[in-house]
Formats: C-alpha cells, structure tokens, sequence
C-alpha cells in the first residue's frame, strides 16, 4: 500500500520557529542542538543549498516537543531544510494522528519523521526517527522482545535507550551522519 497524499496537510503545520517558540518541554536544549550546528563538510553544505533553485519539493516534520530524537535530530534538519529553501512545516504528532499513522516505524508512533513530498502532495520519501547507526538498537532490541508484558522488558529497554545514547554520542557528534541521510535521500528525487 502506497503513502498517502498529504496535500491537505499543506498549510496546517507550524514553520519552524513557530515550533521553537511554542515548545512547553526542552525548548532550551532544543534551541541549543539548533545553535551549535556546524557543517562537517563544505560539500554537503553546496547541497543543500543548491537545492534553492527547486521548487517541487515540500517537507512535513511529524514531531513532538517531549520526544528526545526530536530535540536531538530535528534542529540539524531545521538547519539543512533552512539552507536548501525548502518549505517546511511540523506536524504536532497529537493533533494529526491519522498522519501518524501513516507512518509507523515498526508498527509504532515515532518521531520525529520527516516527509519529502512533491508540491501535489505525494510522497517522496521519508527520514527517522534517528539516524540509521542509532536505529540499529531499537530494531534490534524490539526483534530480541517482541512480548511488551514481558518480565524483562522495561530493564532491556532501560538498557538499550543507554546504548542509543551512547550511539548518539557526545555533543554534535550525530550531525554528520542525519546530514549524510538526508542528503542521499534528496538526491534521489
């Protein structure tokens, strides 16, 4: 079954500093993740810039301000998405949940999901909700406990949540690697 068209959706999200400004929960790590982006590269920068020239391209960002891979992954996308021009919107996973679903990971709601869409709606693609080499854990975790009621669960998971944190490393470390994601995902539409 194919991704919705998320044309209706167009206009119903928030720019993203309005998301900024209205954050209840770690709105000053957030903003601080934002400040310290840095290109690793000048290569990737010229991507995204050259990206300006586009104008068939639309994203929507499924979020939640609670959510840590939101805090920690969102701000280098806002920053990508600035430099390229691209219309971008969030989504407040709560108050869109039909589009939530449209997009589980692993038959779950996570965010943050970023959504490349064409301007008629449809759906290019999509990124998250972490880059691949922190994604590893989570799937790997959720295959070894399938059974959510299980004695072990939340102490595995406790476990696993330490290695994801791990993975995303000390400070900007992650950057590179969400900026390395979503620039092959671009370069294929």
């Amino acid at each position: 079954m194919g991704k919705p068209n998320l044309s209706h959706k167009f206009g119903k999200g928030l720019p993203p500093k309005d998301f900024i400004e209205s954050m209840t929960k770690n709105q000053s790590e957030f903003q601080a993740n934002y400040d310290s982006f840095t290109w690793s590269n000048e290569e990737d920068r010229e991507f995204f810039e050259s990206l300006n020239h586009r104008d068939d391209l639309r994203v929507l960002i499924l979020a939640a301000d609670w959510c840590g891979d939101v805090v920690r992954n969102i701000p280098v996308v806002f920053q990508a998405l600035e430099i390229s021009g691209i219309p971008t919107e969030v989504l407040i996973m709560e108050n869109h949940p039909e589009v939530m679903d449209e997009f589980l990971t692993m038959g779950g709601r996570s965010v943050p999901v970023v959504i490349f869409a064409d301007t008629g709606g449809h759906v290019l693609g999509q990124w998250g909700p972490r880059p691949q080499h922190v994604q590893e854990v989570m799937i790997e975790f959720k295959r070894l406990n399938p059974d959510r009621e299980a004695a072990d669960y939340q102490e595995n998971l406790a476990v696993a949540r330490q290695e994801i944190g791990k993975r995303y490393g000390e400070g900007t470390e992650s950057h590179a690697a969400i900026i390395r994601e979503l620039r092959e995902l671009i370069s294929g539409y």
